[in-house]
């Protein structure tokens, strides 16, 4: 079922992305005129909490330490990020993949953004071992937090929905949309928005996902997925200079 869902997700977006670009022969031959406008890729919402099963609040999320959850399958890692202040929508190019907006914010800040941790060059990601990639302090003129994999020196603005700073990454992180229930000051997980890279992730990594998860590793995730500290979803943060 797990497979069928990655596939129709799949399935799905190449349609999207193939809509309008082809009307016939003559169409597909005629110079392409623009992006096509990428669209929310929906799953199952799923509740964020903590060790304890616990809804987590989203009052009580600081812009320290960066936290990390899976969705939408239990083998993709996702960072929780609280920035500074509020982010605006600003318009992404996500490679040949398409265009979107950024979402903005939730929480009762608006400050609350959360991205896919699956780097898009290599697919480097956060392990119970050991990651590579992290939130780490920006430098410069960079915002005061960036996405930083050290496997390949990408830095990613989470400010700007998580659109490239530096390095060879070739597009944003892909957007995890949450909401915000303020009714209990909760969040839940309902979507996938950008440059997603499921398919070539469970493609490059199948044999170690086979070992460490086995068949719940292209599970999607259920109504709740645990969000736990960086430093306790692996065992060792790889530290790596600007």
């Amino acid at each position: 079922m797990a497979d069928q869902n990655l596939d129709k997700h799949q399935s799905d977006r190449r349609q999207l992305m193939q809509a309008g670009l082809c009307m016939g022969a003559l169409a597909c031959a005629a110079p392409m005129v623009g992006a096509q406008p990428l669209k929310l890729s929906k799953f199952t919402p799923s509740k964020l909490v903590d060790a304890q099963g616990r809804p987590i609040k989203a009052s009580a999320i600081k812009p320290d330490e960066p936290l990390v959850f899976t969705y939408p399958f239990e083998a993709t890692p996702v960072f929780l990020v609280a920035l500074q202040q509020a982010p605006k929508p600003v318009p992404i190019k996500a490679g040949s993949q398409g265009e979107y907006t950024s979402f903005e914010g939730v929480g009762p800040g608006k400050n609350l953004v959360a991205y896919s941790a699956i780097c898009s060059h290599r697919m480097m990601y956060p392990t119970a071992q050991i990651s590579f990639i992290n939130v780490r302090a920006g430098t410069g003129k960079e915002p005061s937090q960036v996405i930083h994999c050290c496997g390949d020196n990408s830095r990613y603005d989470p400010t700007k929905g998580a659109s490239v700073i530096s390095g060879p990454a070739p597009a944003p992180l892909a957007m995890v949309a949450l909401e915000w229930l303020q009714a209990d000051d909760s969040l839940q997980a309902v979507g996938v928005l950008g440059a997603d890279m499921f398919k070539p992730f469970f493609e490059k990594y199948a044999f170690k996902l086979e070992l460490e998860l086995g068949r719940r590793a292209k599970k999607l995730c259920g109504a709740t997925t645990k969000v736990l500290p960086s430093s306790q979803y692996s065992k060792q943060l790889q530290s790596c200079s600007a």
